[in-house]
């Protein structure tokens, strides 16, 4: 640990000197990243140097505690001091997600369940719009297919941190534990009986990639335009304005229409296809270790599920973590962070058990 933890102490030091260079202040992209690495260094060297003054207050205290037994009654309390420092330090060095800085591309998309599951895929909808705006972040509908009754058979949205955000905090290192398919049940607004229904939506979480990170040939593309559908005002449906992009070497096909600008529609259909060609990269290269996307089903079956929404007892529950709450109302108004950092908790304890099994 201690070896580790210095390396990243002299990087730190490094990039500071580096950030003082004329040549690198005039360069705004390496700027960008020095200071990116620099800010997600700092909580390592701070703990570092707790860590040190911890084991260096504590092996002064064992010194003296021979001669003064007031120094001795001082070690045990110093001892579990050196001991969490450790512990926080130890938390610091688990090797992390390369991605945990990113902004991400959230899909909600209905499933089995008819109206009812798109009405859900709206609530679910709602739910990350409202967190997203407790935690400060930005936020931007792409494209969005709606129901009959209001809700969504799919929608995609954009989240954004406002500048730079804390290590751990970014929207992909939270909200990546969203992926798979989450199940409701609760008496549906089509249900005459009050009978209690489930039914199913899928989430998919992306990290966003700049234009600069994924390389895309025009001429592997296949780009249609078409009339958009559903609802819309002036323009929409009554022009070609929406878009529909294939990228013939993967197959993958994404269409916007929600703009009344096709240009609009193929800028919006372009973040999301190269969120997903990062993906589907960041999946190749992790599929030895199955690290990526873990939990994200491709499927949206009920049996298949993530988290379990329970209308009549007001209860979250997560199957993959076990957390369970009675505060559902809260949960879908948004208040998010409990169940997301139990995953988050579960990420970091296997991460800690690997690195211990090295």
């Amino acid at each position: 640990m201690l070896e580790s933890a210095q390396a990243l102490v002299d990087e730190h030091a490094a990039l500071e000197r580096e950030m003082a260079d004329p040549a690198v202040a005039s360069d705004p992209d390496r700027l960008r990243e020095v200071n990116k690495r620099y800010a997600a260094l700092g909580p390592v060297v701070a703990a570092h140097r707790a860590w040190t003054a911890a084991t260096d207050d504590l092996g002064a205290a064992r010194e003296l505690a021979a001669d003064d037994a007031a120094f001795a009654e001082e070690v045990p309390a110093l001892e579990a001091a050196a001991d969490a420092a450790g512990d926080r330090l130890r938390r610091l060095l688990v090797p992390r997600d390369p991605d945990d800085d990113r902004d991400v591309i959230l899909e909600v998309k209905a499933g089995e369940g008819g109206e009812e599951s798109a009405l859900f895929a709206g609530d679910l909808l709602r739910m990350y719009l409202r967190h997203a705006e407790r935690r400060g972040w930005r936020t931007e509908v792409l494209d969005a297919t709606e129901s009959d009754l209001g809700g969504y058979k799919d929608v995609r949205v954009a989240v954004k941190a406002r500048g730079t955000a804390q290590p751990g905090e970014a929207p992909w290192a939270r909200l990546k534990f969203e992926g798979g398919v989450h199940r409701v049940q609760r008496v549906p607004v089509t249900e005459s009986q009050g009978r209690i229904h489930t039914s199913a939506a899928g989430v998919w979480v992306m990290p966003e990639a700049e234009e600069v990170e994924v390389s895309i040939d025009p001429h592997d593309l296949r780009i249609d335009v078409y009339r958009s559908s559903g609802p819309g005002g002036q323009s929409v449906n009554t022009t070609d304005s929406a878009v529909r992009i294939t990228h013939l070497p993967t197959g993958v096909v994404v269409s916007c229409q929600n703009e009344k600008s096709q240009l609009q529609n193929r800028e919006a259909a372009m973040r999301v296809l190269r969120a997903r060609l990062h993906q589907l990269a960041m999946d190749e290269r992790r599929a030895a270790d199955a690290d990526a996307r873990a939990g994200q089903v491709r499927t949206v079956d009920r049996s298949e599920r993530i988290r379990t929404y329970n209308f009549p007892e007001n209860r979250v529950s997560d199957h993959r973590t076990g957390y369970k709450a009675y505060n559902l109302d809260a949960v879908l108004d948004g208040d998010l962070d409990p169940v997301v950092q139990s995953a988050v908790d579960a990420d970091e304890a296997a991460r800690l058990a690997a690195l211990a099994d090295r």
